[in-house]
């Protein structure tokens, strides 16, 4: 039984009284029909390549169940108004040994703990005990590839109204298969996005709010539909924050520059990853302060990291090459070395992979 993966499905509305019809999305899926109304039609358009198996299991409402079992109800508080917050989590399979590795779970857990105060919610769980529920779901379906794990605290009770308080909370989480978050992660092409990164007085970066995810979303879209494979997004003071879900690094004059958290941004896990190993692998001096948006176009190198994007090498911003125009020789170790560490092969990080 298998359940097709949102981002790789597309929803096109059509009138067919109109005279001409078409979708600039550039795509290979297999469209399905439905009739919506008279002369109203919503196609989908669905990625055959990428479909998810529902026979794997989750975590939900207390236990371990199908993944196809894992249902919200449609008035759920955290649907309705985005009253969740989560983590993007990797577990790496390592073939030397023959084992699966999480990376650096505890640090996931107490980031998500934390954004889960900023809402006000509160779980029966601390870190340790996530980790357990981990290493449980993970066991049950013996996974022997790269995953991604998603852990999400949600206000689960149902109904209308506005509010963070008086409400019942719950944790929930998936694995899925997991590859490549941005296809293009050693020549990437940017572009200045024209919105802006949401305030820490609005609703705060540093927690991983779902509804603030929206934000990104509409720096992506229009990145990508711009022919972008990126973007990178400034403040509310015009500084360099962040990429649309990315945390964002450039080199200049052989410094290790990335924006600090107070310039909007999520306290990135990889992003922590990448500082320690850059000061004590590459012997990089790592400074964070505020970037200037020019700064950028004349740095020697610039690349993005995330859980799920890892570190992705950016060549190009609005058509200005970055340094050689090609990925730098800080960028290339780091990937290398970040590879190894995730993959368990360097002992010097042994505590950062947990084995499964």
């Amino acid at each position: 039984m298998f359940h097709f993966r949102k981002s790789n499905l597309m929803i096109i509305e059509l009138d067919f009284r109109q005279e001409s019809m078409f979708c600039q999305e550039k795509t290979t899926a297999v469209p399905l029909v439905f009739q919506r109304g008279y002369n109203r039609y919503v196609i989908l358009l669905i990625n055959l390549e990428a479909l998810v198996d529902l026979s794997k299991h989750a975590f939900f409402e207390g236990k371990i169940v199908p993944w196809s079992e894992a249902k919200i109800n449609i008035a759920t508080h955290g649907f309705l108004y985005g009253t969740t917050v989560f983590s993007g989590m990797r577990a790496y399979w390592s073939e030397e040994k023959k084992r699966l590795f999480i990376f650096r779970p505890y640090e996931h857990f107490r980031r998500l703990l934390d954004s889960a105060k900023i809402l006000s919610m509160s779980i029966p769980y601390d870190e340790q005990g996530l980790i357990q529920l981990t290493l449980d779901v993970l066991r049950t379906d013996n996974w022997q590839q790269d995953v991604y794990l998603r852990p999400t605290i949600y206000k689960a009770d149902m109904g209308i109204g506005v509010r963070l308080h008086n409400l019942r909370d719950d944790f929930s989480m998936f694995v899925t298969a997991f590859d490549k978050y941005l296809s293009n992660d050693t020549n990437a092409h940017l572009t200045i996005s024209s919105w802006r990164r949401i305030d820490d007085n609005a609703i705060p970066a540093r927690g991983k709010i779902s509804g603030a995810y929206a934000n990104s979303a509409l720096v992506k879209t229009d990145a990508n539909r711009a022919g972008f494979d990126e973007a990178i997004v400034l403040d509310q003071d015009g500084q360099v924050s962040e990429g649309s879900a990315m945390n964002i690094f450039m080199v200049r004059n052989g410094i290790l520059v990335t924006p600090p958290a107070t310039d909007n941004i999520l306290e990135g896990i990889t992003r922590r990853t990448v500082m320690e190993l850059a000061r004590e692998e590459l012997g990089l001096q790592v400074v964070e302060r505020s970037i200037d948006r020019t700064e950028i176009l004349i740095a020697e190198e610039l690349f993005l990291t995330g859980t799920a994007a890892q570190i992705v090498a950016a060549t190009k911003v609005d058509y200005r090459p970055i340094g050689s125009g090609e990925m730098g020789p800080v960028t290339t170790k780091l990937r290398a070395l970040f590879d190894d560490v995730v993959h368990a092969r360097v002992p010097k990080y042994h505590n950062w992979n947990v084995e499964v």
